[in-house]
């Protein structure tokens, strides 16, 4: 089979396309056909050893993917050969074939073809742990998604919307705040032409948001914890800026406000039941077209490093695909 493999730390464009071995897999395990391939902010990292996980050499990157079961190790019960499913791989998903452990395996529902799928899984599920279970976030609050066109920010902003919250979505620029409205923001900021804070305490009566979504941290997320309300909550998605904020704790006090670690794949593994009932209704809002992943871009597998790159330069808006087949 074909793979795209990472040999080296090193930027994207050392990954190198290579014919391998199909894996074998354990009694706990699935072989899947994968047909395509999400790609995430963690695929900028692992390829480069500045993720938390680093795989042995050489590896091929890649966290989530979508595709036909092949074969199924003899403890898995919930999928057979032939079934259609979307998979939580960890890396390795810029193949043609991978082995996945079976509890990272979910059926696809009716209304998701391959491409879809393989983008949905990790946004849609760390922004619903994200709102639900780390946030709380209820029907009337305010909900400001920082990142708000990018995979999980989308997510984000669908979410909210879902739970009964206002929307305050920002982003860098006037076309990135576009994708944001058509997916139902009920206000925009551009974080590049005015102050986060001013922009926000005017949408809010100066109250300050009651949720504050950030997978970008940096600047934004000093910005952003000076426009939170009282009793507020901001979830540390991640660094897409690349700079790890530190927080002046005395903020935190005065606004009796929480800053939530945010680790959805972690949680998928403690709690597998809050998981598997988030999915349920996501997939519910889905089939009621309250979801709609978009997918902005996708490339052949032959061009990894591309569909890498595009998203590493946090040029891409929603989900970048690498169609295997």
């Amino acid at each position: 089979m074909k793979a795209v493999l990472c040999k080296a730390f090193g930027p994207a464009e050392t990954l190198v396309l290579e014919e391998v071995a199909s894996p074998a897999i354990k009694k706990n395990e699935i072989l899947l056909e994968v047909h395509a391939a999400g790609v995430n902010f963690p695929d900028t990292l692992i390829i480069e050893g500045k993720y938390q996980f680093k795989p042995p050499f050489p590896f091929s990157p890649g966290g989530e993917a979508a595709g036909v079961v092949l074969e199924v190790g003899e403890k898995v019960e919930h999928v057979k050969a032939g079934d259609r499913v979307m998979a939580l791989t960890g890396w390795g998903s810029f193949a043609e074939q991978v082995a996945v452990p079976g509890y990272n395996v979910m059926p696809i529902p009716r209304g998701l073809d391959f491409n879809a799928a393989a983008a949905f899984g990790m946004t849609y599920g760390t922004s619903m742990h994200a709102l639900k279970q780390r946030a709380n976030l209820q029907p009337g609050e305010t909900l400001l998604v920082l990142g708000a066109s990018g995979g999980v920010g989308l997510a984000a902003v669908e979410i909210g919307k879902a739970m009964g919250a206002t929307v305050i979505a920002a982003t860098s620029s006037t076309e990135k705040l576009a994708v944001a409205k058509a997916a139902g923001a009920d206000h925009l900021i551009n974080y590049s032409e005015s102050s986060l804070k001013e922009e926000v305490k005017k949408l809010t009566g100066g109250q300050g948001a009651d949720v504050i979504y950030d997978p970008v941290g940096g600047d934004l997320f000093d910005e952003a914890i000076r426009a939170i309300a009282w009793n507020g909550r901001l979830l540390v998605v991640g660094f897409a800026s690349g700079r790890i904020p530190e927080l002046p704790v005395n903020l935190c006090l005065l606004k009796g406000a929480a800053v939530v670690g945010v680790f959805w794949g972690s949680f998928a593994q403690r709690q597998p039941q809050d998981n598997a009932a988030n999915f349920k209704q996501l997939f519910a809002w889905h089939a009621e077209g309250k979801l709609k992943p978009l997918v902005s871009q996708v490339f052949p597998l032959e061009q990894a490093a591309a569909a890498i790159n595009a998203l590493g330069q946090r040029k891409a808006v929603g989900k970048v695909v690498v169609q295997v087949r």
